[in-house]
């Protein structure tokens, strides 16, 4: 079911992967980009989000550092897309404007992937979705997260990549766990948005949904297991690197001889 020859066609045809991005992990994401094989583009103007759509084999929204202008750049993608299009409503929960505008957004589309953690998809239910900047600081159980996860895949239709120590997957009837990865990964901020940027990059070859973020997910859990290793006990600056070095370097049959996804 999870073929990562995906990530061969990936290099192959370098799909350009438009990012309204978070400007502070707007670079990572477009070096992740350009190290599993894709082609970014991070424009930002609201002028020009139609014609960058146009030629875009996916786009990634982003709404981390949010104002009215990206937040309008986002309506006008979101519109204008006739590829996936992958949400990621950084600390949606943060403030009573960005959660009005990011529903405001989604109650204009259907995004293909939404990746979400725990608190930011309790935001966008109405339930708990108490956030510390753009983590989710409570811990649950898989049982929590699950539910949650597809309660708010089947009430956007659409796939939802639940994030955390474990990441789940769901299109609101299948449900994956993803498994494994590294817990420096908390000691790098933007690792969820590049895991966004994954999800953009796999959708752009990938069909279904709901498969193309698992396979994100587990590619990226894979990349930060070998960035401990690569690292070798070394600062957060060393891991960082490490994580891009493993992104270039992974092959699609280690990367499927190393993926832990179960279905639940």
């Amino acid at each position: 079911m999870f073929d990562f020859t995906q990530l061969e066609e990936v290099r192959r045809r370098r799909p350009l992967i438009h990012c309204v991005s978070n400007i502070v992990t707007a670079n990572d994401c477009a070096n992740l980009a350009l190290a599993v094989g894709a082609s970014p583009m991070m424009a930002q103007a609201p002028e020009e989000m139609t014609a960058i759509s146009a030629v875009s084999g996916a786009t990634v929204l982003n709404t981390g550092t949010p104002d009215a202008e990206k937040f309008r750049a986002c309506r006008i993608c979101a519109a204008s897309a006739h590829h996936p299009v992958v949400l990621d409503p950084v600390g949606v929960g943060a403030s009573p404007w960005r959660l009005g505008q990011v529903r405001q957004l989604l109650d204009g589309f259907t995004p293909a992937i939404l990746r979400v953690n725990l608190g930011e998809a309790q935001a966008l239910l109405g339930t708990d979705g108490r956030e510390q900047g753009v983590d989710s600081p409570l811990p649950a159980s898989q049982d929590v997260r699950r539910d949650t996860a597809m309660e708010l895949a089947r009430r956007r239709h659409t796939a939802v990549l639940l994030s955390g120590p474990e990441d789940l997957v769901t299109d609101g009837e299948r449900v994956w766990c993803v498994t494994g990865g590294s817990d420096r990964m908390s000691l790098v901020t933007g690792t969820g948005c590049m895991l966004s940027v994954l999800c953009g990059v796999f959708a752009a070859v990938e069909p279904d949904a709901a498969i193309a973020a698992a396979l994100a997910s587990a590619f990226w859990k894979v990349c930060a297991r070998r960035a401990e290793r690569l690292s070798g006990g070394r600062g957060s600056g060393s891991f960082r690197t490490a994580l891009l070095d493993a992104a270039n370097t992974l092959t699609a049959l280690d990367a499927a001889r190393e993926a832990e996804i179960a279905a639940l």
